[in-house]
């Protein structure tokens, strides 16, 4: 929907305009029985200043609807000049990332999980990368958000933990029989497609037995209220595969989940490690998920460990598992040494 405001001389009627068409949208509304909750994403260009043509100001606003959305969604924001330019390059970055998988552009590494009182590896994290001939290495900040809003996601995520599988698989049976890889499913990669299918088919199709694969999921999807998702998660445990809460912290402030979801690692985020052990709020959060999944039982790792001073302060509060450049960046399958031991502590 477009909305035309006319003959004003100061911005603020507009933010006043846009707070009360969202605040309007927000109010809940009845659909037979059941109450249901929307929200708008709002863009606002102004003329001239942004533009003197019909078809330029509605791009405009159009981009500044995406920044909305980008910062959460139920927002406004106005247009500036550096929203074309990131604009321009979504759109060079969606068109290359459809041909990104068959252009063999994209790769998977690895970064090795240690047992923090010896620094021996305890298993690995596989982690996509993308490089594209032209435009470099893009971060994965940039094209996981564009692979989920295409769809691609779908697809992208079931090469991934296809390596991934196949190259565990090969690993355990050449150096390491107690190895366990780690892969990250996106929130949206759970909603599109069946997911305990694509487990199933692929720990089948690599020979990688259920007990060595690790997923990460998010805390939002743990609290999604779609039915199949909590399905799907059931099934993919009753299988043997052990689920991990990725970036734990970050999210909602419900633990609720914790009990009554089959979640076996927590991941301490590397955003509460990083001013560690200095940072007294930092230092009493990780404590806090320590005691928390002490007394549920649960193993926790932690992320972005770069140094001495935080392993030293992690191992004293009892974490056991980290990972992070203080011990290994992540590498290519090739490059990282898989030590042969069958007496490994691993990860549940």
């Amino acid at each position: 929907f477009t909305v035309i405001i006319r003959d004003f001389r100061r911005i603020e009627p507009v933010e006043l305009l846009a707070e009360s068409i969202l605040g309007s949208l927000s109010r809940p509304y009845l659909l037979g029985e059941h109450e249901v909750h929307a929200s708008a994403s709002i863009g606002i260009t102004v003329y001239p200043n942004d533009g003197d043509e019909r078809d330029v100001l509605l791009r405009n606003a159009d981009n500044a609807m995406y920044r909305a959305k980008e910062r959460g969604r139920n927002d406004y924001q106005f247009y500036t000049s550096e929203m074309n330019t990131e604009a321009q390059r979504r759109r060079v970055l969606e068109n290359a990332l459809y041909r990104a998988l068959e252009n063999d552009e994209m790769f998977v590494q690895y970064q090795p999980v240690v047992w923090l009182n010896t620094g021996e590896l305890r298993g690995v994290e596989a982690l996509l990368r993308w490089r594209h001939p032209e435009m470099g290495m893009i971060s994965p900040e940039e094209f996981i958000p564009l692979a989920e809003d295409t769809g691609l996601i779908r697809s992208i995520g079931a090469w991934v933990l296809q390596q991934a599988c196949s190259q565990a698989a090969t690993w355990r049976r050449d150096f390491n029989p107690d190895l366990k890889i780690s892969v990250n499913v996106s929130g949206r990669q759970m909603k599109r497609a069946d997911m305990a299918k694509v487990v199933a088919d692929t720990l089948e199709e690599s020979g990688l037995p259920a007990e060595a694969l690790v997923l990460e999921i998010t805390e939002s999807l743990l609290m999604s209220d779609d039915p199949d998702i909590s399905v799907d998660l059931l099934a993919i445990q009753s299988m043997g595969v052990a689920l991990a809460v990725d970036d734990f912290g970050t999210g909602y402030s419900s633990l609720s989940y914790l009990k009554h979801l089959p979640v076996e690692i927590l991941k301490v985020d590397r955003s509460f490690v990083r001013d560690l052990p200095d940072d007294s709020e930092d230092a009493a959060l990780v404590q806090a998920i320590l005691s928390i999944a002490g007394s549920l039982g649960l193993v926790v790792v932690a992320e972005g460990v770069e140094t001495e001073e935080q392993a030293r302060f992690l191992r004293e509060h009892g974490c056991e598992f980290a990972q992070g450049y203080l011990f290994s960046r992540p590498m290519n399958a090739d490059e990282l040494r898989i030590p042969r031991s069958k007496q490994l502590r691993a990860l549940p």
